[in-house]
């Protein structure tokens, strides 16, 4: 609880930081346990570079997904200003809301969405108390999506996002099993062994990635929209999001450009997923919705 003392009266607030992350996306980090020569045993967070022989045993470790959009509010002379922080190396819109308010004022007013730049900072609302003399207080959310909602995709033919020779799609667009709502709808699922080499289908900047996810299931509230992946934002504002990366099978660094073909990954198995495959999609963002969007892809024909 931040309260501070104006003219107006005391204007108090909670700040219910609901800072986003994809949907159900859930990542681990890992641990390294080694023992040296002399039988010392050691830990850190990156595997030993020096001590030959040395066993390694990984111990994973749970955390919290990484947030895409945090609200920082700044205080000063009898008001607030809201700010919201993005931390992907691409665009994302934001909605700030109040989850209860009595006597503030807000402008604009809330509900109120705002476009964040890339790694950058925007401020979305100035808060203070509507009626002078009397005490205020208000709690604030902050959600985010990635994506910049007037983005304007252009008709490009992709490349087949695995190096290997012939690809088998498992799942095509309106999938029934899992491509059945809007992030998903035109999306296609390709048969690969864990392993395989994964290529950017379009050159672009590499927004957003999660690496440590080691689970797969086919329980969809437990596992549905968590896995391992890699989010490209191209030049013209769509996103294309590659899915079901093996534990650290990401080899591309968020902020990295890419070129169509250059290998940005491992396929695996992780998340909601029947078996190793990778789950491939171009989306946009429409008004804090991320959807998927039809693409044309060489060597795939136009029925899936």
């Amino acid at each position: 609880m931040v309260s501070i003392v104006s003219p107006r009266g005391l204007l108090t607030c909670t700040l219910v930081l609901m800072a986003w992350a994809l949907p159900g996306v859930v990542g681990s980090t890992q641990v390294y346990r080694w023992v040296d020569q002399r039988g010392v045993v050691h830990y850190g967070d990156r595997q030993p570079q020096s001590v030959p022989n040395a066993v390694v045993r990984v111990i994973p470790v749970p955390v919290e997904p990484s947030a895409i959009a945090r609200l920082r509010v700044e205080a000063g002379d009898g008001n607030y200003l809201a700010w919201a922080d993005n931390s992907l190396a691409g665009p994302i819109e934001v909605l700030l809301s109040f989850t209860s308010s009595s006597n503030v004022r807000s402008d604009p007013a809330l509900p109120a969405r705002a476009t964040v730049p890339a790694r950058g900072s925007v401020l979305v609302a100035r808060l203070g108390a509507d009626a002078p003399g009397r005490n205020g207080s208000f709690e604030l959310s902050l959600r985010g999506v990635p994506g910049n909602p007037s983005a304007r995709p252009r008709d490009v033919e992709y490349l087949p996002p695995l190096r290997q020779p012939r690809s088998r799609i498992d799942q095509g667009f309106d999938g029934q099993f899992s491509h059945d709502d809007e992030q998903n709808r035109y999306a296609l699922d390709f048969a690969a062994d864990i392993g395989t080499p994964v290529i950017a289908a379009r050159a672009g900047t590499v927004m957003q990635v999660e690496s440590d996810f080691s689970k797969a299931g086919l329980k969809k509230e437990a596992y549905g929209g968590r896995a391992n992946f890699v989010r490209i934002l191209h030049d013209d504002g769509s996103m294309a999001l590659y899915a079901h990366l093996k534990t650290g099978g990401v080899l591309a660094r968020v902020g990295q450009q890419v070129q169509a073909g250059q290998q940005i990954g491992l396929s695996g198995n992780t998340g909601f997923t029947t078996g190793p495959h990778l789950h491939f999609a171009v989306q946009v963002n429409r008004g804090m919705r991320l959807v998927a969007i039809p693409f044309r892809m060489r060597g795939v024909g136009a029925q899936q």
